[in-house]
């Protein structure tokens, strides 16, 4: 069914469509039409709906449910998110499964409402303490914010941890139509053996994340590690757009996708062979796309709207074969196709 709908709404009947009935949020721009959806969903559904007394107790309701086997869910937008990021490593040191979204505001600091991509080293980087990462995706459309964060819940149960979707403000706010499936129980979900749900009829069992013995806790690392290395290996993700015969490669995700998309298109209206590709998994990063990528063009550019924070990732995937330019603007602003289009003339 298609319809008329925000980025932040189509997260939550994302959300309600992977099966989450259970959400627990506090109030921020630009994320609160989302928080505002979810109140009433929940309701609707007989699902379980609480606006928390702060971020801190929300991300600590989302690990009560998880710990109960529940697909659960918070969201926030930059400042708030960093507020949760205990909340997170807890998450990721116990092995439980959550969802969580950040709808990127300006900053650092309490900054201002409008769009951001400044939060993209937290979230690909953990963001709290300790050896740990979360899988993030970058969706660029309503229709993406929609299906990706289907994918977010799939992902959480596949590999036992939190994930991060990750947009900013424009593509939260922002109304496209959008293909929704209708809500419905989900009767495909894995078994959670390792769930807390009371042992009538099975041993005690007990999920923690405080190791006091030094070669224990070294130990759950190893585990984790060998998860980060399989989603690694297997959650690359990423698109492709007028690559084939591309000299030029700007890489951008989320709303600097879509700005350098029309950029590509006034360049191959003057002739210039530029392409896109944008990382649709900010972590992993599509390392594998961006080297054969490398191969084939002359420079890349980076296109953020941040001082600079992705272009490290793609250096690194690249291994610095060809040329990384950047055009970036922060502080809530966006680059413009001008911009993009002066930053890639430099490498044709």
């Amino acid at each position: 069914m298609k319809i008329l709908i925000s980025g932040n709404e189509a997260a939550g009947e994302g959300a309600v469509a992977a099966g989450c009935r259970h959400y627990y949020g506090y109030p921020i721009t630009p994320q609160n039409e989302l928080t505002a959806h979810m109140s009433r969903r929940m309701e609707e559904l007989g699902g379980v709906f609480v606006q928390a007394e702060s971020e801190l107790a929300a991300i600590n309701m989302v690990f009560g449910s998880a710990v109960a086997g529940k697909r659960a869910m918070t969201s926030s937008s930059s400042p708030g998110i960093s507020l949760k990021q205990e909340g997170i490593s807890y998450l990721a040191g116990c092995r439980l499964p959550a969802v969580i979204i950040n709808v990127q505001r300006g900053g650092p600091g309490l900054g201002n409402i409008a769009p951001s991509q400044a939060d993209y080293y937290q979230a690909t980087r953990g963001g709290g303490h300790g050896d740990y990462r979360t899988p993030v995706l970058a969706p660029d459309s309503v229709q993406e914010v929609y299906d990706l964060t289907i994918d977010a819940f799939d992902l959480a149960d596949k590999y036992r941890t939190p994930v991060l979707v990750l947009m900013d403000g424009r593509i939260g706010q922002m109304m496209e139509p959008a293909d929704l499936h209708p809500a419905k129980e989900r009767t495909d979900l894995p078994a959670k053996d390792w769930a807390l749900t009371g042992c009538d009829g099975r041993d005690p069992q007990l999920i923690r994340s405080l190791f006091l013995n030094e070669d224990k806790l070294e130990e759950l690392n190893m585990v984790l590690a060998g998860v980060y290395r399989e989603i690694g290996k297997n959650e690359q993700r990423s698109q492709e757009y007028l690559m084939d015969d591309a000299d030029v490669c700007i890489v951008a995700y989320g709303t600097s996708a879509r700005i350098s998309r029309e950029a590509i298109r006034l360049l191959r209206a003057d002739g210039a062979k530029v392409g896109l590709l944008r990382p649709i998994s900010l972590w992993p990063f599509p390392a594998e796309a961006m080297g054969k990528a490398a191969e084939k063009v002359k420079a890349l550019v980076a296109v953020e709207m941040s001082l600079g924070q992705m272009i490290d990732d793609v250096r690194l995937t690249t291994e610095c074969r060809r040329p990384v330019g950047f055009c970036g603007r922060t502080g809530g602003n966006a680059p413009t196709t001008d911009e993009i289009v002066e930053e890639v003339k430099k490498y044709l």
